[in-house]
């Protein structure tokens, strides 16, 4: 079967028209014919080999939501059926970790879009273990983010325990930091949003916070000071994070599911009084993604979106680059 897509030929090249013959389907695998493919900010770095793993022609794309055009004997899916699959493709399923239902973890873990193709592509064949039913209240092109973004920062909400009436800050509203706002207050919780940007903090109440700060003045921090349960960082950037981690109640947790560069050097005492903890997360488990895509239901939640044609894929890929973005940018076939 051959595939049309658009595929980046070198390190931080545009995307351009290219075609591949996909696998032939395995019992477990699918075909989807994709409808809607979200842009990450890790399509980015996939496409400038920033993690140095990288392999071209590189099909970009992570956030897929299509029908099922084929599917094999084993794979539970019907013709015609919505689905969507996110960052992870595939794990060995057999190791301690995947039993244990963290198949994220796994150490032979396959992504789309690294080592595979993506979604910014008429189809894709990949493992119906790792593809979802998409609910029928859902909408293709404000689920499609969910399945990556949406579950980075639902999983860490479940994994810390943040029930209603949490002390929560999110730092960073983006594509991340947005749809962090709208799952904690429908979890009933007290949510602050940190942004370097004045329009951002304006616009992060009507995305759910109950008060906004700057994110990079300390003074403001500050004022936050004990305040938190739960601090959650979405941001690929340099923050004072000594002044942040004073803003943490005890057994207060700052987790960083955006990778800022160079190395966190922090004191050991600010961590030792009051037990405070630096945690990180990694996109989220397949039990993870089913709960999530229920409380979104259940709660009418979806990213806030910009959408664009397929063949205008790089004025996308530009402007997510300049932070022109509010809040996720899909590509619709």
């Amino acid at each position: 079967m051959s595939v049309r897509a658009l595929a980046a030929m070198a390190a931080k090249n545009p995307v351009e028209p290219y075609s591949y013959e996909a696998a032939a389907l395995s019992p477990t695998d699918v075909e989807i014919e994709i409808s809607h493919c979200g842009i990450c900010h890790s399509d980015l770095n996939v496409i400038a080999n920033d993690w140095a793993t990288s392999v071209y022609p590189l099909v970009p794309g992570h956030e897929i939501v299509g029908k099922i055009a084929k599917a094999g004997a084993e794979s539970g899916f019907s013709l015609g059926q919505r689905v969507g699959v996110g960052w992870q493709r595939s794990a060995c399923l057999t190791c301690a970790l995947c039993l244990a239902g963290h198949e994220n973890l796994c150490a032979k873990q396959q992504a789309i879009c690294v080592g595979h193709p993506g979604g910014f592509a008429d189809r894709i064949v990949t493992d119906g273990r790792f593809v979802f039913a998409i609910p029928d209240a859902l909408g293709s092109a404000e689920t499609a983010p969910l399945l990556c973004g949406g579950v980075t920062v639902f999983a860490p909400m479940r994994r810390y325990g943040v029930t209603a009436g949490s002390s929560v800050g999110v730092i960073g509203i983006g594509g991340l930091g947005h749809l962090a706002l709208r799952f904690l207050r429908a979890m009933g919780c007290e949510v602050t949003a940190f942004s370097s940007t004045p329009q951002k903090r304006e616009e992060s109440q009507q995305l759910g916070a109950h008060q906004a700060a700057s994110s990079t003045e300390v003074r403001d921090i500050r004022k936050h000071a004990g305040r938190f349960d739960l601090l959650l960082s979405t941001v690929p950037a340099r923050l004072d994070w000594i002044t942040f981690i004073q803003t943490l109640k005890p057994n207060g947790v700052l987790c960083l599911v955006g990778a800022p560069p160079g190395l966190l050097q922090l004191p050991a005492g600010p961590l030792l009084t009051g037990q405070k903890t630096i945690a990180g997360s990694d996109i989220g488990s397949r039990a993870m993604i089913r709960e999530m895509l229920e409380f979104s239901t259940a709660h009418k939640i979806g990213a806030q979106i910009e959408t664009a044609p397929m063949s205008d894929a790089n004025l996308a890929l530009d402007r997510l680059r300049k932070n022109d973005v509010r809040y996720r940018m899909v590509l619709t076939n």
